[in-house]
Protein backbone atom coordinates (compact mmCIF):
# COMPACT_ATOMS: atom_id res chain seq x y z
CA UNK A 1 0.00 0.00 0.00
CA UNK A 2 1.09 3.61 -0.42
CA UNK A 3 3.07 5.46 2.17
CA UNK A 4 0.99 8.15 3.86
CA UNK A 5 3.69 10.77 4.44
CA UNK A 6 3.43 14.54 4.50
CA UNK A 7 5.61 16.84 2.43
CA UNK A 8 7.60 17.73 5.53
CA UNK A 9 8.23 14.09 6.33
CA UNK A 10 9.49 13.37 2.83
CA UNK A 11 12.55 15.51 3.33
CA UNK A 12 14.09 14.81 -0.06
CA UNK A 13 16.56 17.32 -1.46
CA UNK A 14 14.72 17.12 -4.77
CA UNK A 15 11.65 15.39 -6.03
CA UNK A 16 10.88 13.53 -9.23
CA UNK A 17 9.60 15.78 -12.00
CA UNK A 18 6.34 13.91 -12.38
CA UNK A 19 4.79 15.70 -9.40
CA UNK A 20 5.14 19.00 -11.27
CA UNK A 21 3.31 17.92 -14.39
CA UNK A 22 -0.17 18.38 -12.96
CA UNK A 23 -3.00 15.88 -12.92
CA UNK A 24 -2.33 12.78 -14.95
CA UNK A 25 -5.10 12.03 -17.44
CA UNK A 26 -5.69 9.33 -19.96
CA UNK A 27 -5.52 10.45 -23.58
CA UNK A 28 -9.31 9.95 -23.75
CA UNK A 29 -9.75 12.37 -20.84
CA UNK A 30 -7.88 15.03 -22.82
CA UNK A 31 -10.33 14.63 -25.67
CA UNK A 32 -12.42 17.67 -26.63
CA UNK A 33 -15.00 17.47 -29.41
CA UNK A 34 -13.71 19.25 -32.50
CA UNK A 35 -10.00 19.11 -31.64
CA UNK A 36 -7.90 17.80 -34.50
CA UNK A 37 -4.25 17.00 -34.96
CA UNK A 38 -4.49 16.60 -38.74
CA UNK A 39 -7.06 17.37 -41.40
CA UNK A 40 -7.12 15.62 -44.74
CA UNK A 41 -7.40 17.83 -47.84
CA UNK A 42 -10.68 17.91 -49.72
CA UNK A 43 -11.29 14.95 -52.01
CA UNK A 44 -10.21 15.53 -55.59
CA UNK A 45 -11.94 12.33 -56.78
CA UNK A 46 -15.59 11.27 -56.53
CA UNK A 47 -16.60 10.01 -53.09
CA UNK A 48 -17.42 6.30 -52.84
CA UNK A 49 -20.07 4.68 -50.72
CA UNK A 50 -18.31 2.37 -48.19
CA UNK A 51 -21.30 0.01 -48.30
CA UNK A 52 -20.56 -0.59 -51.97
CA UNK A 53 -16.95 -1.53 -51.25
CA UNK A 54 -17.09 -3.39 -47.93
CA UNK A 55 -19.42 -6.30 -47.04
CA UNK A 56 -22.18 -5.18 -44.69
CA UNK A 57 -21.23 -7.41 -41.71
CA UNK A 58 -17.75 -5.81 -41.71
CA UNK A 59 -18.98 -2.22 -41.62
CA UNK A 60 -19.04 -0.36 -38.31
CA UNK A 61 -22.44 0.70 -37.04
CA UNK A 62 -20.91 3.73 -35.32
CA UNK A 63 -17.55 5.57 -35.57
CA UNK A 64 -14.71 4.21 -33.42
CA UNK A 65 -14.26 5.89 -30.04
CA UNK A 66 -11.02 7.75 -30.66
CA UNK A 67 -9.72 10.73 -28.68
CA UNK A 68 -10.03 14.15 -30.29
CA UNK A 69 -6.82 15.97 -29.45
CA UNK A 70 -4.45 18.43 -31.08
CA UNK A 71 -0.91 17.52 -32.02
CA UNK A 72 0.63 19.54 -29.13
CA UNK A 73 -1.73 17.78 -26.70
CA UNK A 74 -0.56 14.40 -27.97
CA UNK A 75 3.11 15.41 -27.66
CA UNK A 76 2.63 16.77 -24.14
CA UNK A 77 0.70 13.69 -23.09
CA UNK A 78 3.51 11.32 -24.04
CA UNK A 79 6.27 13.58 -22.71
CA UNK A 80 4.41 13.70 -19.39
CA UNK A 81 4.08 9.92 -19.37
CA UNK A 82 7.82 9.59 -19.99
CA UNK A 83 8.49 11.47 -16.76
CA UNK A 84 6.54 8.97 -14.68
CA UNK A 85 9.17 6.31 -15.27
CA UNK A 86 12.92 6.34 -14.81
CA UNK A 87 15.17 5.86 -17.83
CA UNK A 88 18.74 6.53 -18.88
CA UNK A 89 17.78 9.77 -20.63
CA UNK A 90 16.71 11.20 -17.25
CA UNK A 91 19.48 10.23 -14.88
CA UNK A 92 21.94 7.55 -13.75
CA UNK A 93 20.53 4.03 -13.92
CA UNK A 94 23.14 1.97 -12.04
CA UNK A 95 21.48 -1.43 -12.39
CA UNK A 96 24.31 -3.83 -11.58
CA UNK A 97 24.97 -6.67 -14.03
CA UNK A 98 22.52 -5.23 -16.56
CA UNK A 99 24.65 -2.42 -18.04
CA UNK A 100 21.94 0.22 -18.41
CA UNK A 101 24.10 2.68 -20.31
CA UNK A 102 23.20 5.55 -22.57
CA UNK A 103 23.25 4.52 -26.22
CA UNK A 104 23.80 6.77 -29.26
CA UNK A 105 20.52 7.76 -30.85
CA UNK A 106 22.09 7.72 -34.33
CA UNK A 107 22.11 3.93 -34.14
CA UNK A 108 18.34 4.01 -33.71
CA UNK A 109 18.13 5.90 -36.99
CA UNK A 110 20.26 3.30 -38.74
CA UNK A 111 18.16 0.41 -37.42
CA UNK A 112 15.06 2.08 -38.86
CA UNK A 113 16.55 2.49 -42.34
CA UNK A 114 13.87 1.45 -44.86
CA UNK A 115 16.32 -0.86 -46.57
CA UNK A 116 16.37 -2.99 -43.43
CA UNK A 117 13.08 -2.20 -41.72
CA UNK A 118 11.13 -2.80 -44.93
CA UNK A 119 12.63 -6.22 -45.67
CA UNK A 120 10.27 -9.16 -45.44
CA UNK A 121 11.87 -11.99 -43.42
CA UNK A 122 10.84 -14.53 -46.06
CA UNK A 123 12.23 -12.58 -48.99
CA UNK A 124 14.31 -14.73 -51.37
CA UNK A 125 18.00 -15.01 -50.65
CA UNK A 126 18.87 -12.98 -53.75
CA UNK A 127 17.10 -9.95 -52.25
CA UNK A 128 18.76 -10.33 -48.86
CA UNK A 129 22.39 -10.03 -49.87
CA UNK A 130 22.97 -6.68 -48.14
CA UNK A 131 21.44 -7.88 -44.89
CA UNK A 132 23.23 -11.23 -45.02
CA UNK A 133 26.55 -9.48 -45.56
CA UNK A 134 25.89 -7.24 -42.58
CA UNK A 135 24.91 -10.18 -40.35
CA UNK A 136 27.96 -12.14 -41.49
CA UNK A 137 30.19 -9.14 -40.79
CA UNK A 138 28.66 -8.78 -37.32
CA UNK A 139 29.43 -12.43 -36.61
CA UNK A 140 33.04 -11.92 -37.60
CA UNK A 141 33.38 -8.75 -35.53
CA UNK A 142 31.91 -10.41 -32.44
CA UNK A 143 34.13 -13.47 -32.95
CA UNK A 144 37.17 -11.20 -32.98
CA UNK A 145 36.04 -9.31 -29.87
CA UNK A 146 35.62 -12.50 -27.78
CA UNK A 147 38.35 -14.59 -29.40
CA UNK A 148 36.12 -17.27 -30.88
CA UNK A 149 36.01 -19.00 -34.27
CA UNK A 150 32.28 -18.91 -35.06
CA UNK A 151 29.20 -17.06 -33.81
CA UNK A 152 25.45 -17.70 -33.91
CA UNK A 153 23.27 -14.59 -33.86
CA UNK A 154 20.07 -16.51 -33.22
CA UNK A 155 19.66 -16.32 -29.39
CA UNK A 156 17.18 -13.59 -28.46
CA UNK A 157 18.62 -12.93 -24.99
CA UNK A 158 21.43 -13.95 -22.69
CA UNK A 159 19.35 -16.69 -21.08
CA UNK A 160 18.60 -18.18 -24.50
CA UNK A 161 22.30 -17.95 -25.27
CA UNK A 162 22.96 -19.97 -22.12
CA UNK A 163 20.43 -22.55 -23.26
CA UNK A 164 22.14 -22.77 -26.63
CA UNK A 165 25.47 -23.23 -24.86
CA UNK A 166 24.10 -26.17 -22.89
CA UNK A 167 22.57 -27.66 -26.05
CA UNK A 168 25.97 -27.36 -27.72
CA UNK A 169 27.58 -29.02 -24.71
CA UNK A 170 25.13 -31.91 -24.93
CA UNK A 171 25.70 -32.29 -28.70
CA UNK A 172 29.47 -32.25 -28.19
CA UNK A 173 29.32 -34.95 -25.53
CA UNK A 174 27.04 -37.15 -27.64
CA UNK A 175 29.42 -36.84 -30.59
CA UNK A 176 32.13 -38.28 -28.35
CA UNK A 177 29.92 -40.99 -26.87
CA UNK A 178 30.16 -39.43 -23.40
CA UNK A 179 27.35 -39.51 -20.85
CA UNK A 180 28.17 -36.70 -18.44
CA UNK A 181 25.46 -35.04 -16.38
CA UNK A 182 27.04 -32.50 -14.01
CA UNK A 183 27.72 -28.83 -14.75
CA UNK A 184 29.61 -26.85 -12.12
CA UNK A 185 28.39 -23.34 -11.29
CA UNK A 186 30.19 -20.91 -8.95
CA UNK A 187 28.00 -19.28 -6.31
CA UNK A 188 28.96 -15.92 -7.86
CA UNK A 189 27.39 -16.79 -11.23
CA UNK A 190 24.30 -15.19 -12.73
CA UNK A 191 20.99 -16.50 -11.49
CA UNK A 192 19.84 -17.82 -14.86
CA UNK A 193 22.79 -20.22 -15.12
CA UNK A 194 21.36 -23.02 -12.93
CA UNK A 195 17.99 -22.77 -14.68
CA UNK A 196 19.65 -23.11 -18.11
CA UNK A 197 21.57 -26.15 -16.92
CA UNK A 198 18.46 -27.90 -15.62
CA UNK A 199 16.38 -26.95 -18.66
CA UNK A 200 18.98 -28.58 -20.91
CA UNK A 201 18.87 -31.81 -18.92
CA UNK A 202 22.02 -31.43 -16.82
CA UNK A 203 22.47 -31.30 -13.06
CA UNK A 204 23.97 -28.15 -11.52
CA UNK A 205 26.53 -28.35 -8.73
CA UNK A 206 27.48 -25.19 -6.85
CA UNK A 207 31.09 -24.24 -6.18
CA UNK A 208 31.74 -21.82 -3.29
CA UNK A 209 33.78 -18.63 -3.46
CA UNK A 210 36.83 -17.77 -1.39
CA UNK A 211 36.99 -14.77 0.90
CA UNK A 212 38.27 -12.65 -2.00
CA UNK A 213 35.14 -13.43 -4.05
CA UNK A 214 36.84 -15.71 -6.57
CA UNK A 215 36.22 -19.40 -7.25
CA UNK A 216 37.65 -21.68 -4.54
CA UNK A 217 40.06 -23.84 -6.55
CA UNK A 218 40.28 -26.50 -3.85
CA UNK A 219 36.51 -26.89 -3.82
CA UNK A 220 36.54 -26.95 -7.61
CA UNK A 221 39.15 -29.72 -7.71
CA UNK A 222 37.15 -31.77 -5.21
CA UNK A 223 33.99 -31.42 -7.32
CA UNK A 224 35.53 -32.45 -10.66
CA UNK A 225 35.18 -36.12 -11.62
CA UNK A 226 34.31 -38.21 -14.65
CA UNK A 227 30.68 -37.02 -14.52
CA UNK A 228 31.70 -33.38 -15.01
CA UNK A 229 30.35 -32.14 -18.33
CA UNK A 230 31.60 -28.59 -17.92
CA UNK A 231 31.39 -25.36 -15.98
CA UNK A 232 29.34 -22.19 -16.41
CA UNK A 233 31.32 -19.28 -15.08
CA UNK A 234 30.63 -15.55 -15.10
CA UNK A 235 33.72 -13.40 -15.61
CA UNK A 236 33.88 -10.79 -14.24
CA UNK A 237 31.61 -12.45 -11.70
CA UNK A 238 28.55 -10.90 -10.12
CA UNK A 239 30.68 -9.39 -7.37
CA UNK A 240 32.38 -7.32 -10.06
CA UNK A 241 35.63 -9.25 -9.59
CA UNK A 242 37.78 -10.74 -12.34
CA UNK A 243 38.47 -14.46 -12.04
CA UNK A 244 42.25 -14.20 -12.28
CA UNK A 245 42.67 -18.00 -12.28
CA UNK A 246 40.28 -18.59 -15.17
CA UNK A 247 42.99 -20.27 -17.25
CA UNK A 248 43.67 -22.81 -14.48
CA UNK A 249 39.94 -23.40 -14.01
CA UNK A 250 39.63 -24.07 -17.75
CA UNK A 251 42.61 -26.44 -17.73
CA UNK A 252 41.08 -28.54 -14.95
CA UNK A 253 37.75 -28.80 -16.78
CA UNK A 254 39.44 -29.68 -20.06
CA UNK A 255 41.45 -32.41 -18.31
CA UNK A 256 38.22 -34.42 -17.92
CA UNK A 257 37.05 -33.58 -21.46
CA UNK A 258 34.60 -30.96 -20.19
CA UNK A 259 33.81 -27.59 -21.71
CA UNK A 260 33.97 -24.08 -20.30
CA UNK A 261 30.94 -21.83 -20.89
CA UNK A 262 31.40 -18.19 -19.93
CA UNK A 263 28.41 -15.98 -19.19
CA UNK A 264 29.33 -12.82 -21.09
CA UNK A 265 26.75 -10.51 -19.57
CA UNK A 266 29.61 -8.50 -18.08
CA UNK A 267 31.43 -8.04 -21.37
CA UNK A 268 31.22 -4.27 -20.87
CA UNK A 269 34.27 -4.70 -18.64
CA UNK A 270 36.31 -6.69 -21.15
CA UNK A 271 35.59 -5.61 -24.73
CA UNK A 272 38.76 -4.50 -26.41
CA UNK A 273 40.88 -5.42 -23.38
CA UNK A 274 40.61 -9.16 -22.82
CA UNK A 275 39.09 -12.04 -24.79
CA UNK A 276 37.37 -15.08 -23.26
CA UNK A 277 38.73 -17.27 -26.04
CA UNK A 278 42.26 -16.47 -24.85
CA UNK A 279 41.36 -17.58 -21.31
CA UNK A 280 40.52 -21.17 -22.26
CA UNK A 281 36.79 -20.54 -22.67
CA UNK A 282 35.06 -22.76 -25.26
CA UNK A 283 31.84 -20.76 -25.67
CA UNK A 284 30.48 -17.43 -24.51
CA UNK A 285 27.32 -15.41 -24.98
CA UNK A 286 27.23 -11.67 -25.53
CA UNK A 287 24.30 -9.49 -24.48
CA UNK A 288 24.08 -7.04 -27.36
CA UNK A 289 21.25 -5.24 -25.55
CA UNK A 290 23.60 -4.53 -22.65
CA UNK A 291 26.96 -3.93 -24.24
CA UNK A 292 26.52 -2.90 -27.86
CA UNK A 293 24.08 -0.03 -28.19
CA UNK A 294 20.55 -1.30 -27.84
CA UNK A 295 18.06 0.20 -25.37
CA UNK A 296 17.69 -2.24 -22.50
CA UNK A 297 14.44 -2.79 -20.67
CA UNK A 298 10.74 -2.63 -21.33
CA UNK A 299 10.58 -6.34 -22.01
CA UNK A 300 12.96 -6.42 -24.95
CA UNK A 301 13.91 -7.02 -27.60
CA UNK A 302 17.31 -8.46 -26.83
CA UNK A 303 20.03 -10.48 -28.47
CA UNK A 304 22.45 -12.95 -26.90
CA UNK A 305 24.74 -14.29 -29.67
CA UNK A 306 26.97 -17.21 -28.75
CA UNK A 307 30.58 -17.49 -29.85
CA UNK A 308 32.29 -20.89 -29.96
CA UNK A 309 35.62 -22.50 -30.71
CA UNK A 310 36.00 -24.39 -33.99
CA UNK A 311 35.28 -27.80 -32.46
CA UNK A 312 31.74 -26.65 -31.59
CA UNK A 313 30.97 -24.84 -34.86
CA UNK A 314 29.34 -27.89 -36.55
CA UNK A 315 26.67 -27.94 -33.84
CA UNK A 316 25.54 -24.31 -34.19
CA UNK A 317 21.86 -23.64 -35.04
CA UNK A 318 20.66 -23.43 -38.62
CA UNK A 319 20.50 -21.60 -40.87
CA UNK A 320 24.16 -20.64 -40.94
CA UNK A 321 25.34 -17.75 -43.11
CA UNK A 322 28.20 -18.74 -45.41
CA UNK A 323 30.20 -16.54 -47.75
CA UNK A 324 30.84 -17.72 -51.31
CA UNK A 325 33.00 -15.13 -53.05
CA UNK A 326 31.04 -11.90 -52.99
CA UNK A 327 27.73 -13.68 -52.34
CA UNK A 328 26.16 -14.91 -49.12
CA UNK A 329 23.85 -17.86 -48.59
CA UNK A 330 21.80 -19.46 -45.84
CA UNK A 331 22.75 -23.07 -45.23
CA UNK A 332 20.16 -25.37 -43.67
CA UNK A 333 21.84 -28.75 -44.27
CA UNK A 334 24.04 -29.20 -41.23
CA UNK A 335 23.64 -32.78 -39.96
CA UNK A 336 25.23 -32.15 -36.55
CA UNK A 337 23.36 -28.90 -35.85
CA UNK A 338 21.24 -28.62 -32.71
CA UNK A 339 18.49 -27.28 -34.97
CA UNK A 340 16.74 -23.94 -35.21
CA UNK A 341 16.64 -21.74 -32.13
CA UNK A 342 14.91 -18.59 -33.39
CA UNK A 343 12.82 -17.67 -36.44
CA UNK A 344 14.79 -16.21 -39.33
CA UNK A 345 18.05 -14.48 -38.36
CA UNK A 346 17.38 -13.62 -34.74
CA UNK A 347 16.37 -10.15 -33.53
CA UNK A 348 17.86 -8.35 -36.51
CA UNK A 349 16.99 -4.83 -35.32
CA UNK A 350 19.15 -5.35 -32.22
CA UNK A 351 21.98 -6.80 -34.28
CA UNK A 352 21.90 -3.79 -36.64
CA UNK A 353 22.41 -1.42 -33.72
CA UNK A 354 25.30 -3.51 -32.43
CA UNK A 355 26.94 -3.54 -35.86
CA UNK A 356 26.67 0.26 -36.07
CA UNK A 357 28.11 0.64 -32.56
CA UNK A 358 31.07 -1.64 -33.25
CA UNK A 359 31.89 0.03 -36.57
CA UNK A 360 31.73 3.54 -35.07
CA UNK A 361 33.78 2.64 -32.01
CA UNK A 362 36.41 0.41 -33.60
CA UNK A 363 38.80 -1.62 -31.49
CA UNK A 364 40.33 1.38 -29.76
CA UNK A 365 36.92 2.86 -28.99
CA UNK A 366 35.64 -0.37 -27.44
CA UNK A 367 38.75 -0.60 -25.27
CA UNK A 368 38.34 3.03 -24.22
CA UNK A 369 34.72 2.35 -23.22
CA UNK A 370 35.80 -0.61 -21.09
CA UNK A 371 38.53 1.42 -19.40
CA UNK A 372 36.08 4.21 -18.62
CA UNK A 373 33.63 1.69 -17.16
CA UNK A 374 36.37 0.34 -14.88
CA UNK A 375 37.45 3.81 -13.75
CA UNK A 376 33.88 4.93 -13.07
CA UNK A 377 33.05 1.83 -11.04
CA UNK A 378 36.19 2.02 -8.89
CA UNK A 379 35.74 5.76 -8.35
CA UNK A 380 32.13 5.37 -7.26
CA UNK A 381 32.92 2.35 -5.09
CA UNK A 382 35.34 4.49 -3.08
CA UNK A 383 32.97 7.46 -2.93
CA UNK A 384 30.23 5.42 -1.24
CA UNK A 385 32.50 3.11 0.80
CA UNK A 386 32.21 5.04 4.07
CA UNK A 387 28.46 4.41 4.29
CA UNK A 388 28.03 1.37 2.04
CA UNK A 389 31.29 -0.60 2.05
CA UNK A 390 32.16 -3.00 -0.73
CA UNK A 391 31.46 -6.63 0.04
CA UNK A 392 34.95 -7.75 -1.02
CA UNK A 393 38.33 -6.03 -0.69
CA UNK A 394 40.38 -4.64 -3.54
CA UNK A 395 39.56 -3.04 -6.88
CA UNK A 396 36.50 -4.01 -8.90
CA UNK A 397 35.84 -4.26 -12.59
CA UNK A 398 32.83 -2.50 -14.16
CA UNK A 399 30.53 -2.97 -11.16
CA UNK A 400 30.74 -3.55 -7.43
CA UNK A 401 28.59 -4.94 -4.66
CA UNK A 402 28.09 -3.02 -1.42
CA UNK A 403 26.30 -4.23 1.67
CA UNK A 404 23.53 -2.32 3.45
CA UNK A 405 23.38 -4.87 6.28
CA UNK A 406 24.17 -2.18 8.88
CA UNK A 407 20.83 -0.47 8.17
CA UNK A 408 18.97 -3.42 9.73
CA UNK A 409 19.63 -2.12 13.25
CA UNK A 410 17.59 0.95 12.26
CA UNK A 411 14.81 -1.31 10.91
CA UNK A 412 15.67 -0.26 7.36
CA UNK A 413 16.32 -2.71 4.53
CA UNK A 414 18.32 -2.41 1.33
CA UNK A 415 15.05 -2.19 -0.65
CA UNK A 416 14.16 0.91 1.40
CA UNK A 417 17.47 2.53 0.47
CA UNK A 418 16.86 1.65 -3.17
CA UNK A 419 13.38 3.18 -3.20
CA UNK A 420 14.60 6.32 -1.41
CA UNK A 421 17.04 6.89 -4.28
CA UNK A 422 14.04 7.55 -6.53
CA UNK A 423 13.22 10.60 -4.41
CA UNK A 424 16.70 11.91 -5.16
CA UNK A 425 16.23 11.42 -8.90
CA UNK A 426 18.20 8.19 -9.37
CA UNK A 427 17.14 4.69 -10.21
CA UNK A 428 18.12 2.08 -7.68
CA UNK A 429 20.92 -0.43 -8.20
CA UNK A 430 20.17 -4.16 -8.24
CA UNK A 431 19.24 -5.28 -4.71
CA UNK A 432 19.64 -8.58 -2.85
CA UNK A 433 21.87 -10.12 -5.52
CA UNK A 434 24.21 -11.88 -5.49
CA UNK A 435 22.76 -13.94 -2.66
CA UNK A 436 26.17 -14.50 -1.08
CA UNK A 437 26.21 -10.85 0.11
CA UNK A 438 23.75 -9.85 2.85
CA UNK A 439 21.52 -6.89 1.89
CA UNK A 440 23.43 -6.48 -1.36
CA UNK A 441 23.43 -3.31 -3.47
CA UNK A 442 24.92 -4.17 -6.86
CA UNK A 443 26.02 -0.95 -8.57
CA UNK A 444 27.19 -0.43 -12.16
CA UNK A 445 27.66 3.21 -13.22
CA UNK A 446 28.81 2.35 -16.81
CA UNK A 447 31.25 4.32 -18.95
CA UNK A 448 28.71 6.89 -20.13
CA UNK A 449 28.43 8.74 -16.80
CA UNK A 450 30.44 11.86 -15.95
CA UNK A 451 32.35 12.45 -12.76
CA UNK A 452 29.79 15.09 -11.77
CA UNK A 453 27.00 12.54 -12.22
CA UNK A 454 28.83 9.99 -10.09
CA UNK A 455 29.44 12.60 -7.38
CA UNK A 456 25.74 13.46 -7.34
CA UNK A 457 24.82 9.80 -6.89
CA UNK A 458 27.40 9.43 -4.11
CA UNK A 459 25.98 12.53 -2.39
CA UNK A 460 22.50 11.01 -2.53
CA UNK A 461 23.80 7.79 -0.96
CA UNK A 462 25.45 9.81 1.84
CA UNK A 463 22.25 11.73 2.46
CA UNK A 464 20.22 8.53 2.61
CA UNK A 465 22.71 6.98 5.02
CA UNK A 466 22.27 10.01 7.28
CA UNK A 467 18.50 9.63 7.05
CA UNK A 468 18.75 5.96 8.00
CA UNK A 469 20.56 6.97 11.20
CA UNK A 470 18.49 10.07 12.03
CA UNK A 471 15.07 9.67 10.36
CA UNK A 472 14.65 6.01 9.40
CA UNK A 473 10.86 6.35 9.04
CA UNK A 474 11.41 8.63 6.02
CA UNK A 475 13.47 5.95 4.30
CA UNK A 476 11.03 3.19 5.17
CA UNK A 477 8.21 5.23 3.59
CA UNK A 478 10.06 5.92 0.33
CA UNK A 479 9.48 6.78 -2.40
CA UNK A 480 7.54 9.89 -1.41
CA UNK A 481 8.09 12.25 -4.34
CA UNK A 482 7.20 9.96 -7.19
CA UNK A 483 3.85 9.57 -8.93
CA UNK A 484 3.28 6.25 -7.19
CA UNK A 485 4.30 5.66 -3.60
CA UNK A 486 5.25 2.45 -1.82
CA UNK A 487 3.35 -0.44 -3.32
CA UNK A 488 2.49 -3.93 -2.32
CA UNK A 489 4.56 -5.21 -5.23
CA UNK A 490 2.90 -8.61 -5.49
CA UNK A 491 -0.56 -7.02 -5.47
CA UNK A 492 0.54 -4.32 -7.92
CA UNK A 493 1.68 -6.95 -10.40
CA UNK A 494 -1.70 -8.69 -10.23
CA UNK A 495 -3.96 -5.63 -10.19
CA UNK A 496 -2.54 -2.84 -12.31
CA UNK A 497 -3.77 0.70 -11.67
CA UNK A 498 -3.17 3.36 -14.30
CA UNK A 499 -3.93 6.54 -12.38
CA UNK A 500 -1.32 8.57 -10.56
CA UNK A 501 -1.82 9.52 -6.93
CA UNK A 502 -1.44 13.20 -7.88
CA UNK A 503 -4.70 12.89 -9.83
CA UNK A 504 -7.40 15.27 -8.64
CA UNK A 505 -9.48 13.47 -6.07
CA UNK A 506 -7.33 10.33 -6.12
CA UNK A 507 -5.99 9.08 -2.82
CA UNK A 508 -3.73 6.42 -4.24
CA UNK A 509 -2.04 5.44 -7.51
Amino acid sequence: MHAQSTAAERGASSCSACSATGPVRLIFERSVSGHRGYRFPALDVPAADPAALIPGPLLRRRPPRLPEVTEPEVARHYVALSLFNHHVDRSLYPLGSCTMKYNPKVNEELARHPGFAGLHPEAPEALLQGLLELLWSTERALAEIVGMDAVSLQPAAGAQGELLGMKLLRAYLRSRGADKRTVLIPDSAHGTNPASVVFAGFEPRQIPSRADGRVDLQALAAAIDNSTAGIMITNPNTLGIFETEIDEIAARIHAVDGLVYMDGANLNALMGLSRPGDMGVDMVHMNLHKTFSTPHGGGGPGAGPVGVKAKLAPFLPVPVIERDGDRFRLVEERPESVGRLHPFGGNVGVILRAYAYIRRMGGEGLAAASRAALVNANYLMRRVAEDFPAAKPGPCMHEFVSSAAWTRKHEVRNIDVAKRLLDYGFHSPTVSFPLIVPDALMIEPTETETRAGLDAFAAAMRAIAAEVRERPAVVRAAPSCTCVGRLDEAEAARRLKVRCRFDEGASEG
